[in-house]
């Protein structure tokens, strides 16, 4: 879900680092020297955040700040100055700013300031994507999503019940878990989720079941587990088919007996957490093929919810792609139809990247088909072609690395949420890590 960002600053470097650093966690941002070209462009492309500097060539902060808010009262403004003081913030806070900052501000705090003012404008996002896939408010949605919508409704009624999800990479098998989870009578419970291919099996079992101290080398002090954590909650695994053969054994006694115990630990420990998993690939074959447990298998299929691949739902894509859509920002009957042609191997996931890209090569609000990329001409790489696309591998490296140090900040160093928030396994931040010598 892309978010769209708008700098109004006279300072040129400023501007210039502020866009670049917002387009590298995620935003679609635009910047504006003046008031005038600030309110000219927040009316032509909604934005969700404003970052508005108190002084202004040609107007005074607070004046622009009412403009903004009048033409449209849902933009979160922040309030940047060098000349911050109790008066000016109170005046801007009557005013409708969210926040005020004083200059000089660290990107990663100003990050954070940004991603607290956007949180409405995501709520308002995944409204419309659940608007988009909930087919039962639609009388006229086609047969299969209705009955996908009332077995979402039977899970999340079923708490006790494990859930199995199965469907090809990216087809929203952790957004169907949160919605299980969100419309469960746990939803003010915690859900917490764990990619079973990212770790190896002892610091997947540290994970998910704890540790006392001592349980292996680096295991300095005693630590919950997700299990833990989760309490009356809900628990995820991702990739459940990747679960090493040593550890399923735990996880069926958890299903079974509802007890588990820490790493080197001897106390039995309670777990009342529902249980949700996902695989992309199906678990039959893997239990034919020996890397995955009958007994679990079995005990993991009470509700089986299968996702089907986005090209089989073709009535979804153009409703999913307008909810991935910045706010202000359109698609043509064009850009719709190629988009309904395509045949979406990346699923969900795929598209919503693929809004994303298009948002930011658009010139204006209108989504083109050439903004899509969806059907390039081999033929026509040429030399020139390839020299550009080094530049432009070089810069999304540096773009990567900025990306990951971003999240690495804003997680305190936390590798597993870090990858969470970066939407990577966390073996593959890992990787990264390695590779850029971050």
């Amino acid at each position: 879900m892309t978010l769209s960002l708008l700098v109004i600053d006279d300072d040129a470097s400023i501007r210039e680092t502020l866009v670049e650093f917002f387009e590298t966690i995620g935003y679609s941002a635009r910047s504006a020297a003046t008031a005038t070209d600030g309110r000219r462009l927040a009316q032509e492309h909604a934005s969700d955040v404003v970052l508005l500097d108190l002084r202004l060539p040609d107007a005074d902060g607070l004046v622009t700040l009412q403009a903004l808010r009048a033409d449209d009262p849902d933009v979160a403004v922040i309030l940047l100055t060098g000349y911050a003081d109790v008066r000016t913030a109170v005046h801007a806070m009557q005013t409708g700013a969210v926040d005020v900052l004083e200059k000089p501000i660290a990107l990663e705090s100003l990050a954070a300031a940004v991603e607290r003012a956007a949180q409405p404008a995501r709520l308002r996002q995944e409204v419309a994507i659940l608007r988009a896939q909930a087919s039962l408010a639609n009388p006229d949605a086609p047969p299969f999503d209705r009955i996908l919508e009332q077995l979402i409704e039977i899970a999340a009624r079923n708490t006790d019940a494990p859930v199995l999800l199965q469907g090809e990479t990216g087809t929203g098998k952790g957004f169907v878990a949160r919605m299980i989870h969100d419309r469960s009578s746990q939803h003010t419970k915690p859900f917490v989720e764990i990619n079973c291919a990212s770790l190896s099996a002892t610091f997947f079992e540290s994970d998910l079941f704890g540790h006392e101290r001592g349980a292996f080398t680096d295991a300095r002090q005693a630590k919950r587990g997700l299990l833990e954590i989760a309490g009356d909650g809900t628990v995820f695994l991702d990739e459940i088919a990747e679960l090493s053969l040593e550890v399923q054994p735990r996880l069926l006694k958890v299903l079974e007996e509802r007890t588990f115990r820490r790493l080197g630990g001897t106390i039995p420990l309670r777990s009342s957490a529902r249980l949700i998993v996902a695989t992309n690939q199906p678990l039959g074959d893997a239990v034919a093929a020996r890397t995955f447990r009958a007994d679990l298998y079995y005990r993991l299929q009470v509700l089986t919810l299968t996702l089907p691949a986005l090209r089989d739902r073709s009535h979804d894509i153009v409703p999913l792609a307008r909810a991935f859509l910045p706010r202000g920002a359109s698609l043509t009957e064009e850009s719709e139809r190629d988009l309904t042609r395509y045949q979406w191997p990346g699923n969900i996931r795929e598209l919503k990247n693929t809004i994303w890209r298009a948002a930011l090569l658009a010139e204006g609000s209108t989504i083109l088909s050439k903004h899509l990329r969806l059907f390039s001409d081999e033929r026509s790489f040429t030399t020139e072609t390839a020299e550009s696309t080094s530049y432009v591998m070089s810069s999304m490296q540096a773009l990567e690395v900025n990306a990951i140090r971003v999240a690495l900040a804003r997680t305190n160093g936390n590798r597993s949420k870090a990858a969470r928030e970066l939407g990577i396994a966390r073996s593959t931040l890992l990787e990264k890590i390695k590779k850029h010598a971050i």
